[in-house]
């Protein structure tokens, strides 16, 4: 049975973004209050990193933790032994605090490179890494998910992600083609999928074997469009509305459920509609998303 949650991102907490942050018990608070079963973590430090305080916040509210983002540098080899453990750490509150069924999500190093971060949701095969680069990227991606894995026994996901160097469709599908699919899965983005120019049923029904994780996000074509034509970054795309409330965009989220179940998803379905610190009223938002999930039957 599909369960859904939704994520800090929605309140504006969202990795590489400076800003005013709302605090976890707000987000919690309003997360369990507007529906939600679960949640993920969040940057490391933002929820509490006690397993036993952790737990009982979420307890208290009636909340699974499902997953964590943890920013890595997988393009960087020197940097490899740090994101493993980084994401060691974070693997290992999860594991103690939500169990065996949570995930690491890759998320390399968003909004970091500036040609990157500019071409968001306009990037081109002369933007992408040289052969060698994938070979160190996925070198990378490989080694943290089996230092993940044997430490903690979860499981890996990969995000791809604007603003960051595995954006595209194409981008995507190498990625895959060059990590252990035992160790290494996809969390699909709806959101992040259309705006690098994907079809959200077609990828999911190409990727169905490594889409262990979903994030339901909202792409907003009018927003999308003056993007690419005043060249804006990925954070301020975001900031315009890029990402709006679901059922509100050309998503047709509809059509990616059924897709689901034909796939035979049974996992976790997370809301994220990231905005930047201060933007919307994300309890509002999250209730009105919710909602329309309700009325498509989830």
């Amino acid at each position: 049975m599909l369960k859904v949650a939704n994520a800090p991102c929605s309140w504006g907490v969202i990795e590489g973004i400076e800003g005013e942050r709302y605090d976890y018990v707000r987000v919690l608070n309003e997360i369990a209050a507007t529906g939600y079963a679960g949640t993920e973590l969040g940057d490391w430090g933002f929820m509490p990193i006690d397993p036993a305080a952790l737990r009982a916040e979420l307890a208290s509210r009636k909340l699974d933790l499902l997953a964590s983002w943890v920013s890595v540098k997988l393009h960087d080899a020197t940097q490899h032994e740090q994101s493993a453990a980084d994401c060691v750490r974070t693997a290992k509150l999860l594991a103690e605090v939500g169990g065996s069924g949570c995930f690491i999500v890759l998320g390399n190093d968003p909004y970091a490179d500036p040609i990157r971060t500019k071409h968001a949701g306009r990037v081109t095969p002369e933007l992408g890494m040289s052969d060698a680069q994938w070979v160190v990227f996925a070198k990378g991606a490989n080694y943290v998910a089996q230092r993940v894995m044997d430490d903690t026994g979860l499981r890996t996901v990969f995000h791809h992600h604007i603003g960051t160097w595995v954006e595209t469709p194409a981008e995507t599908a190498r990625f895959l083609e060059m990590t252990n699919p035992e160790i290494v899965g996809l969390v699909f983005d709806t959101g992040h999928w259309s705006f690098a120019g994907g079809d959200e049923v077609v990828g999911l029904k190409q990727h169905a074997d490594r889409v262990w994780l979903v994030h339901f996000k909202d792409h907003e074509p009018n927003v999308a469009r003056q993007s690419r034509e005043q060249e804006w970054d990925g954070p301020t795309s975001v900031g315009h509305g890029i990402f709006p409330e679901l059922g509100k965009g050309d998503v047709d989220f509809p059509a990616v459920l059924a897709t689901l179940r034909e796939m035979g998803y049974d996992g976790w379905i997370v809301v994220e509609q990231d905005v930047l610190p201060g933007m919307g009223k994300p309890k509002e938002s999250a209730q009105r998303n919710r909602d329309y999930l309700r009325q498509i039957g989830l």
